[in-house]
């Protein structure tokens, strides 16, 4: 299948990659080849990101249906924080950043295999209040679109 149509929060693997010369070139140099598993975070009509190694990497709709790709088998689905709704609740899998962001979400309680629950969304959706070891912390949608979690059932 085509990358231009697969779903987020779904793991894949590059089958094929058939762009112009340079375009091929500059996917190489994010790291984007024939093998490479990526995770497809979010996704519309024009564009989607993916994240690949801790980077989160753009790409335009033109160029995502000229990459053919398969479907990894996953036991469990992997979202972005910024997308999980009120009382919906996962287990931090990973944290696609690095540097002072990373540190400074992790030295806040962020850290792998934790569980955490969006509380509250500010009216217009901006910070998100989430409980994560006892206490209640805000985030702003940027910073949580860096943490993705293991998405759990309802308690």
């Amino acid at each position: 299948m085509k990358m231009a149509q697969t779903e987020a929060s779904r793991i894949y693997q590059i089958e094929a990659i058939a762009t112009p010369k340079n375009i091929t070139a500059h996917l190489n140099d994010l790291g984007l080849r024939v093998g490479v598993e990526i995770l497809m975070v979010q996704k519309s009509r024009k564009s989607g990101i993916i994240l690949h190694q801790d980077n989160r990497i753009a790409l335009d709709a033109s160029v995502m249906a000229q990459i053919e790709v398969s479907e990894k088998k996953q036991q469990t689905v992997l979202t972005s924080l910024d997308q999980l709704q009120v009382g919906e609740w996962g287990n931090v899998a990973k944290i696609a950043t690095t540097g002072a962001l990373r540190r400074r979400l992790m030295d806040m309680g962020i850290t792998k295999n934790v569980p955490i629950r969006v509380v509250k969304l500010a009216p217009l959706g901006d910070p998100i209040e989430i409980r994560i070891r006892g206490y209640e912390l805000s985030l702003r949608k940027q910073e949580a679109a860096f943490v993705f979690v293991e998405k759990g059932v309802e308690e």
